[in-house]
């Protein structure tokens, strides 16, 4: 796996809903955890993941190719399609032939 500095480069989205969540709180908790601590390491981990949970896109993830955001915007089995058409309008067209 190489690390690719023109595609790091190009802003796109690639944290996912849940992973923006997760390295929010993370990052918050690290924040907090460094003032009472003193430990300048944990702010920066802690600004750098609050910052990446907030504008969706990290730049390592574009450097490496990864994206999160397309696995979390798959529709899963529980919610209909958009393309499928709602269970009264099949029933209606059948009626009317």
């Amino acid at each position: 796996m190489s690390f690719d500095y023109k595609r790091m480069m190009k802003f796109e989205h690639n944290v996912g809903e849940k992973e923006k969540k997760y390295r929010l709180y993370a990052g918050a908790a690290l924040l907090v955890i460094s003032i009472f601590t003193a430990q300048i390491l944990l702010l920066l981990v802690g600004l750098v993941l609050v910052a990446t949970g907030y504008s969706g896109w990290c730049p390592a993830y574009s450097g490496l190719g990864k994206n999160t955001l397309t696995a979390d915007a798959a529709p899963t089995a529980a919610e209909p399609s958009a393309t499928a058409e709602p269970a009264t309008e099949k029933t209606s067209k059948r009626t009317k032939k």
